[in-house]
């Protein structure tokens, strides 16, 4: 064993300790940065050390949702996957995954590592894991102060795609042009998964679309159908390049009540019927992009089906909680596109809707908020009962909702524990409150849940 590992695991894992003892956070990502600074080869070791290798999985969107189905999936083949499960998806929180998840003598207690990834430490997670399966999801605006331009972060990803050997797999969204266009050129195997479902798109993109033009020629591309953003059916009239063909495609042939998809999935391992667990065309794709991911690592098509059957949503994600004879649901909320389909998929029955909307501008949650005009908070127009803001960006979320056309009395509450029993207070008994949180502010509203015994600290979930 390295001598600089022992003394990494044993203070690292005590720093992990010391924070949820004393409150200050949920000991998710303090422990890798101690673990870090006193070995720095600690991730690059541990994951040389499992078995089954190591899965990575970026994207704007959906990455915890779709890690968490794959994580499901992986247990019930037999697998053992060391998973950043709480969503700490900076190299940090991969080095504390690990810290909890292996012995004092740097020994993984599994066999495999499955790995979300913030959009940023994509790279550096390829440099140091050495996949072998890398999953991307979907690539939108977000956290410009942060990350840049699209183009910007494509480009970071395909210098790290470039890097991996022939025994790697890439697994890309193919409706996605920024990420399809990303399989030109590699070592890896690359393969495709999208969706087929003519009746739920639309004959263009909408304004929030990142990736209009052609990658190969620049004229603008034809769809039929625009899902939402830039993703969809995509043709150059110009150039004639076009959405790869998929290998695992999903073909939607109808909707339930409740916004789930229904359809049949056609893979080079068969096909079969599916259900997703989860409402909204954004967690078909999310339950798509799982599914692929699994057949990739050769799992049984049947078997990761029946996964979804009983998938339970991640925390913060479409999360229903029991509260004082209501029920709140917590959908994050963080970039023009997000905003859009969780609106979209909150709207679908038409009933008025009571909401609780926090936007915070702290780091984790990209200090500048100047996406809230580009988000489609004009779908709530009409169809609210009441609405509480809160956040420390309160009132450039009640400035945006009245420009939004929202009309009726929009409280805005500074202090986060009387927005809620405000929101609560207005929403009746038997009735759902629909919270929507930015990152930081969704942490803040589940530990103030959790305090009030409503649920469980995330970091048990």
């Amino acid at each position: 064993m390295h001598l600089a590992r022992f003394p990494a695991l044993f203070l690292g894992r005590l720093a992990g300790f010391l924070s949820r003892t004393l409150g200050v956070g949920g000991g998710t990502t303090l422990p890798g940065v101690v673990a870090q600074f006193l070995d720095p080869g600690l991730v690059s070791t541990l994951c040389a050390r499992l078995e089954r290798g190591v899965i990575l999985l970026t994207g704007t969107n959906g990455k915890t949702t779709t890690a968490r189905m794959l994580a499901l999936m992986l247990r019930e083949a037999g697998w053992s996957p060391i998973h950043n499960r709480a969503g700490a998806n900076l190299m940090e929180g991969v080095a504390t995954t690990f810290l909890y998840a292996s012995d004092l003598r740097g020994r993984p207690r599994g066999d495999s590592g499955l790995f979300e990834m913030d959009e940023a430490h994509f790279p550096r997670a390829v440099a140091l894991c050495r996949p072998r399966l890398v999953l991307l999801h979907n690539l939108f605006r977000d956290q410009l102060d942060r990350y840049g331009e699209v183009d910007t972060v494509a480009g970071r990803w395909g210098q790290a795609l470039r890097t991996l050997p022939t025994t790697s797999t890439v697994l890309l969204n193919a409706d996605d042009p920024a990420v399809a266009d990303l399989g030109q050129n590699l070592a890896a195997r690359v393969l495709y998964y999208g969706l087929d479902a003519p009746t739920l798109g639309r004959p263009a993109p909408d304004h929030v679309a990142d990736a209009r033009y052609c990658r190969r020629c620049g004229a603008p591309y034809a769809y039929a159908p625009a899902y939402y953003g830039h993703i969809g059916l995509y043709r150059c009239l110009s150039c004639g390049h076009a959405r790869p063909q998929p290998d695992i495609l999903l073909t939607v042939t109808g909707t339930e009540e409740d916004g789930r998809l229904q359809g049949r999935l056609r893979t080079p391992a068969g096909e079969g019927d599916f259900l997703s667990p989860l409402p909204g065309l954004y967690n078909a794709y999310n339950a798509l992009a799982a599914i692929a991911a699994a057949l990739a690592l050769g799992l049984d098509l049947k078997a990761c089906l029946d996964s979804l059957s009983h998938f339970r949503a991640a925390f913060g994600r479409l999360e229903r909680i029991p509260a004082d004879k209501r029920e709140i649901l917590l959908a994050l909320i963080k970039n023009p596109v997000g905003v859009g389909q969780v609106l979209q998929m909150l709207t679908l029955a038409g009933r008025p809707l009571s909401c609780l909307i926090l936007i915070n501008d702290r780091i984790a949650d990209g200090t500048d908020v100047s996406w809230l005009w580009d988000a489609d908070f004009e779908a709530l127009a009409g169809r609210t009962a009441s609405i509480v803001v809160s956040g420390t960006r309160a009132r450039d979320m009640a400035v945006r909702l009245k420009y939004a056309g929202v009309s009726g009395d929009i409280r805005v509450e500074e202090d986060l524990e009387q927005a809620l029993e405000t929101a609560l207070s207005r929403t009746p008994p038997g009735a759902t409150l629909h919270v929507l949180p930015t990152y930081t502010a969704m942490l803040e509203v589940r530990a103030l849940l959790a305090r009030r015994g409503y649920t469980t600290p995330f970091w048990e979930d």
